[in-house]
């Protein structure tokens, strides 16, 4: 049977849905609030510099992949108009679900499905732009998930992938010192739960650099891929297009 990695752990494919489906299904209803902790508010600047990168204008299709608790879709939702379309979408339905009445509450009425980022229920050359934003490294295939963003873009249309990244070197000891300690304190002192986090810590540190990731994205078709760094490589934001 074939292995992959859970954090630090190894374990079997089948099993890794599962295992990240519990982790997320636990912190969903704290999503938010403990991403505002953790980032001491960062995460907003960081998705807010995917959202204007995206330059999404009035009409256009949108697929927020892993969309969770809906930063991007709402937003993204007030630029495309009523002549658009975001579609939301997350493999977990308890993130699903926050994310939907976020919307709601909000007064958008978009489009949400639960689905596998490795099966995309959509057809090709479907949306101008597909994001996924810190849901990339949870995923066990990457290689395939990459491969069906870049299948229901339309010529033309780009990728968007943010997430954690490497960060600069003279600052490794004290990010570790925060993800392996501080980060699992947080999660039990404000969401009732160590393991978690300590999961998302580790699931930083497997997922593959900026260099390794700008090759995967070219090697599923993307083209003119790039990335640009953000917070000292804590977080990177890639864009490939689909010519």
């Amino acid at each position: 049977m074939s292995e992959t990695h859970f954090g630090f752990e190894t374990v079997a494919e089948n099993e890794k849905a599962k295992r990240v489906a519990g982790v997320f299904s636990s912190v969903a209803q704290k999503y938010d609030v403990m991403n505002d902790l953790m980032s001491a508010g960062l995460h907003r600047l960081w998705k807010k510099f995917a959202i204007e990168l995206a330059n999404v204008r009035p009409g256009q299709r949108v697929l927020d992949v892993a969309g969770g608790t809906a930063d991007l879709s709402a937003a993204f939702a007030r630029r495309v108009g009523k002549d658009g379309q975001v579609w939301l979408t997350d493999i977990n339905n308890a993130m699903l679900g926050v994310g939907r009445d976020r919307l709601l509450d909000e007064g958008i009425m978009a489009p949400v499905a639960q689905c596998d980022a490795e099966k995309l229920p959509f057809p090709d050359n479907y949306f101008d732009l597909v994001t996924v934003a810190f849901g990339l490294r949870n995923m066990t295939h990457k290689d395939v998930a990459l491969a069906e963003m870049r299948r229901v873009l339309r010529p033309g249309g780009r990728l968007l992938v943010l997430e954690f990244s490497k960060v600069w070197a003279p600052l490794e000891k004290a990010y570790d010192f925060y993800s392996f300690k501080v980060l699992p304190w947080l999660g039990e002192k404000v969401a009732g739960d160590a393991d978690s986090y300590r999961y998302l810590a580790e699931s930083i540190r497997m997922h593959p650099d900026q260099e390794t990731l700008k090759a995967m994205m070219e090697q599923v078709g993307l083209e003119r891929v790039e990335y640009f760094n953000l917070a000292a490589g804590v977080v990177a934001l890639h864009r490939g297009f689909k010519l």
